[in-house]
């Protein structure tokens, strides 16, 4: 005789996999119970596997479920299977250049490295209107001419002078981390210093994630230089880099010179800048986190012969620090000697004071809380470069010029003030601003700070003051229908400046000539506010919100000097 009575409690369990191409995420356990009997205490859902006691219940002939229960229970059972193996399924599809979230901690790793921390500092104001100290690095070496040898060292060491062009050509692990100084406005950019030669001397440098080579203002002798925050450095005869080393083919796309004595070089920025000059090898000192110091030989231009904007922006700086992926750059080098793993990180704060810190090594990177999306690897292009498949100011769709297959580009360049739209994106954007601000506030033409400035007609102090009339931007990457798009916000405080003559003023700006006129490039201005990561190792960018007062609670104070 079969009894109605059902078991009190039964038990099971499902265990979810990880996907394959990321076992970081780990596997999912998770513990069902049903139960026909009121006075059953409940169950926590979620349990480990070793809290998971198996039910001690013998079935017998007597004390077999009716077949009722049993069926209704192995439907439940087979629809949350079902649920679970389908959420399976689309984790293992997910491919590794798609964009995602990483849930990791930096803590899984086997490795276990130290840190570099880097400072930055503030450079005074040149005047009223930003229009010729407005940065914009993205710099590109230009074709050596090795026939003209126009002056010497005074050692005697040979320097190349090289011809103008007037377009811009299309063993232990360690982190360090490093204060930064500046802001977007009035300064116009963020440095750091670094230690260099023996003795060691500072140099405060223009972090800049769009430049390939690092390069100090030189005395060689020096023929077009700026005053600089420090004395110029002297290179020795020794210091200097021979055309047949491996780096010099990175600093002349068109062939070394095989009978020079050093290697000649001449870099062009976006904004038809120029630095010239020669390659050096001298002693980089570096402090890691746990507070020691570490001195090791690294490559840097010898600059002697600076032209155009740069004149000014050197008046409180001695050069510039090239962050990109290029083999020249300092990350990269550090790496290739195993110094660190080749991971930059920035964060700049949004206080009128301005400021932050960067590090090279990806030891403080926060892998679990931020939102990653896929590198672009071009050959020609050593810059930081993603794709966008949206950009919208509000609910409004900007349009984006240059899409490919439904996307267009982003670079990230911490080496330019502002920020950067394609000629469409742009018009797009202002006359979305203009017509929401109604009559509240009104172009002001004789405000020359920046392309577009409005005056209230009450004292603006702060961003603050005006953000009401202003929508949210948001760049939206990811086509994939069953990823989840990561999207980067940029408040109003990420694109709005406050003028001297008390304007808010439009800090994004026309990119049509800037480029190839279609790329979005995101400025200091709108990379405030984030902690911002360029993982070369795994090939993707990443951010998160951060206040940028110091990373990780690791330091009561950052190793400012």
């Amino acid at each position: 005789m079969e009894s109605d009575e059902s078991p009190q409690l039964k038990g099971f369990v499902i265990i979810t996999l990880p996907p394959a191409n990321n076992p970081s995420l780990g596997k999912t356990v998770t513990a069902f119970t049903l139960s026909d009997s009121p006075s059953t205490s409940p169950q926590q859902p979620h349990q480990t596997a070793e809290q998971i006691q198996p039910p001690q219940i013998p079935i017998g002939l007597n004390q077999l479920p009716s077949r009722r229960v049993l069926i209704h229970k192995s439907r439940l059972v087979l629809v949350l299977v079902a649920v679970s193996l389908v959420a399976l399924i689309l984790s293992l599809s997910a491919s590794p250049t798609s964009t995602l979230f990483e849930l990791r901690s930096s803590d899984d790793d086997d490795r276990n490295p130290s840190s570099f921390i880097l400072p930055l500092y503030p450079k005074l104001a040149s005047g009223d209107t930003l229009e010729r100290d407005i940065e914009l690095k993205l710099g590109r070496f230009v074709d050596f001419n090795e026939g003209k040898v126009v002056s010497l060292l005074d050692d005697g060491v040979r320097v190349s002078k090289i011809t103008k062009s007037v377009s811009v050509a299309a063993t232990t692990e360690s982190t360090s981390v490093l204060p930064v100084r500046g802001n977007t406005y009035p300064d116009g950019l963020y440095y750091t210093y670094i230690l260099v030669g023996s003795p060691p001397r500072p140099y405060f440098l223009d972090m800049d994630t769009g430049s390939d080579l690092s390069w100090i203002q030189c005395d060689a002798p020096c023929t077009s230089c700026a005053k600089g925050a420090h004395p110029f450095y002297k290179p020795k005869k020794g210091n200097i880099i021979p055309s047949k080393d491996s780096l010099c083919v990175e600093v002349q796309r068109s062939g070394s010179c095989h009978n020079c004595q050093q290697c000649d070089y001449e870099v062009e920025y976006a904004d038809h800048s120029s630095s010239m000059g020669v390659l050096a090898r001298d002693e980089l000192h570096l402090k890691v986190l746990n507070g020691s110091m570490i001195k090791l030989k690294v490559a840097f231009g010898c600059a002697y012969d600076q032209q155009g904007v740069l004149l000014s922006t050197l008046a409180k700086t001695d050069g510039i620090l090239g962050l990109s992926r290029a083999k020249v750059s300092l990350p990269s080098q550090l790496a290739s000697q195993g110094i660190i793993n080749n991971v930059v990180g920035h964060c700049l704060n949004t206080d009128a004071s301005g400021g932050g810190y960067m590090f090279l090594g990806d030891e403080l990177v926060p892998y679990w809380e931020m939102a990653w999306v896929p590198m672009l690897n071009i050959s020609y292009m050593n810059s930081y470069l993603t794709e966008v498949s949206k950009v919208t100011c509000g609910s409004k769709q900007l349009t984006l010029d240059g899409m490919n297959n439904g996307a267009g580009r982003v670079v990230f360049d911490s080496g330019s003030s502002f920020t950067y739209f394609s000629r469409q994106a742009y018009s797009d954007l202002v006359a979305t601003v203009e017509g929401a601000l109604g009559e509240s506030l009104v172009q002001d033409e004789s405000d020359t700070t920046l392309p577009i400035c409005w005056r209230a007609d009450f004292p603006i102090r702060s961003v603050e003051d005006v953000k009401q009339f202003f929508k949210p931007l948001t760049l939206q990457f990811g086509r994939k229908w069953w990823m989840a798009s990561t999207k980067l916000k940029i408040p109003p405080e990420g694109y709005l400046i406050i003028s001297n003559k008390g304007n808010v003023c439009l800090g994004i700006l026309d990119g049509s000539r800037v480029h190839d006129g279609t790329t979005v490039i995101l400025g200091d201005i709108s990379l405030r506010g984030q902690l911002v990561v360029y993982d070369n190792v795994n090939h993707k960018i990443g951010w998160v919100q951060s206040d940028c007062v110091k990373p990780q609670q690791r330091f009561n104070t950052l190793p400012f000097v």
